[in-house]
Formats: C-alpha cells, sequence, structure tokens
C-alpha cells in the first residue's frame, strides 16, 4: 500500500461512527443498499471531480457510511481534508494549488468533529469556486428538505447549492429484528441549472446523468466488476484496485 492511499483511508476510517472496520462499496453493493449501475455511475462522476452529499433523515440510516465509501471514488491526486471548522476553510489552497475534497462529516448543529452550520458552512460551500471538490451528509429524506437545509436554514446561495453536483438519498426499512438501507433517489446538477432527479430506485435501474459520458460509466462498471473479481472487500484493497485501474 502507498503511503498516499494509506493517508486517504485514514481519514475515511475518520467519519467511522459504528466501530468495527468502514464498509466499502463492495459491501454496500452487496448488501442492496447502492446498486452496480449507481455505483458506476458515483465512481464515473466523482472521479471526474463531482462534489456528493447523502441524505437521511433518521440517525443511523447509513449515511456516513455510504459517503465514506464513496470518497474511495475521488481522483487519485486528491486529498481528503476534514472540514473543521472556519480556520481549516479559510486555509483551503487557492486554485492554482492541488485540489483537495473537503469532508463535511455533517451538516449541523453542534460542537462536533467537522460539523459545519451557519457561518462556517456558507464558507465550506464556496470552495469549489476554487477547484476543491466537497463530501458530506445531513438529516435528509428528500432533495427538499436538503435545499431548505442548506439554503434556508444556512442561507446558501442557489449558485453554491448547485455546486453540490450529486445527493444521493437513503431509506431504512425495517422488519423484524433488522432492516434494509437502500438508494432511493439521486439528483444532479452541472453546477450551472438547478438539481434535477437522475435515479428513483424501483422505476428504473438506468441512471439518467450528464455530469459523465456513457464510456467513462461503461469503464467504471468494469473498475465495479473486477473489484468483485479480485476479491476486494476493505477501503484499503478497494482503494488501490480503483487507483490501479485509473493509471
Amino acid at each position: 500500500m502507498t503511503e498516499a492511499i494509506r493517508r486517504h483511508c485514514e481519514e475515511i476510517e475518520r467519519c467511522n461512527q459504528r466501530g468495527g472496520r468502514m464498509l466499502s462499496i463492495v459491501d454496500l453493493i452487496d448488501a442492496g443498499t447502492i446498486s452496480r449501475e449507481v455505483a458506476a455511475y458515483a465512481l464515473a462522476a466523482i472521479g471526474r471531480g463531482a462534489s456528493f452529499m447523502v441524505g437521511a433523515l433518521p440517525g443511523g440510516a447509513g449515511k456516513t457510511t455510504v459517503m465514506g465509501a464513496m470518497l474511495n471514488f475521488v481522483p487519485a491526486d486528491v486529498e481528503l481534508v476534514a472540514a473543521d471548522g472556519i480556520d481549516a476553510i479559510r486555509h483551503a489552497p487557492a486554485r492554482s494549488e492541488p485540489r483537495r475534497c473537503y469532508v463535511c462529516h455533517e451538516i449541523g448543529r453542534g460542537d462536533y468533529y467537522a460539523y459545519l452550520w451557519g457561518e462556517p458552512l456558507r464558507a465550506y460551500f464556496e470552495l469549489p469556486a476554487a477547484g476543491h471538490m466537497l463530501a458530506t451528509n445531513l438529516h435528509a429524506d428528500t432533495f427538499e428538505q436538503a435545499r431548505r437545509q442548506v439554503c434556508g436554514d444556512n442561507g446558501i446561495t442557489e449558485r453554491a447549492f448547485r455546486r453540490m453536483s450529486l445527493m444521493f438519498f437513503l431509506s431504512v426499512r425495517r422488519a423484524g429484528w433488522g432492516c434494509t438501507r437502500r438508494i432511493e433517489e439521486v439528483w444532479e446538477s452541472d453546477g450551472a441549472g438547478p438539481h434535477r432527479r437522475i435515479f428513483q430506485a424501483g422505476a428504473s435501474s438506468k441512471v439518467c446523468g450528464g455530469l459523465a459520458s456513457a464510456e467513462d460509466v461503461s469503464e467504471a462498471a468494469r473498475i465495479i466488476n473486477r473489484l468483485f473479481d479480485r476479491g476486494a472487500r476493505t477501503i484499503e484493497q478497494v482503494r488501490e484496485l480503483i487507483v490501479e485501474a485509473r493509471q
């Protein structure tokens, strides 16, 4: 394992709220949380620099787990950095410097590590203007709930909000002693126009997005298949194979 991959996976582990190992995209596909089609599109789009957000209203829904798995999709030359307050955000490099992906562990109130609200969150949403990526999650089941929190409660401008390129919304269904989680909807913006829904579970397995070409998505699907063929399971194994496949 290279030093860059070790540091990358350590930053993902800092998001760990459940104990044990962080689950990988392979785990989530096996569990039915995300389909291979959605995973391939996310890999292609995030691999091209798309910022992303994961939403679910109840605690314990798995939004941090999904965010952590998708952090393995960021380009190899993009460093993961925790958005731990206004100072960390204000010291972000200018556009001429290497890109970073700033990870907000949750959009929410509270004096918790890498939680953002109010002025720090407004500064956070300006980071893509300097060429950086964002990754975060919040308590919201729908696009409308997410927009109300981000734009209504925190005063994020519509222009800045549209830079959050991808939004994934999870559902949790409890049955007996267990529960099932799955991505119900995916919303997308190219940064210029408003977000639109590009995937709805049960309607179709197809993801109708425009952030990645058909060729990029096909290549991403081959990478997802390779993860299974090679027996990758941990976030370290998955990251290594994704980086290797993109070289």
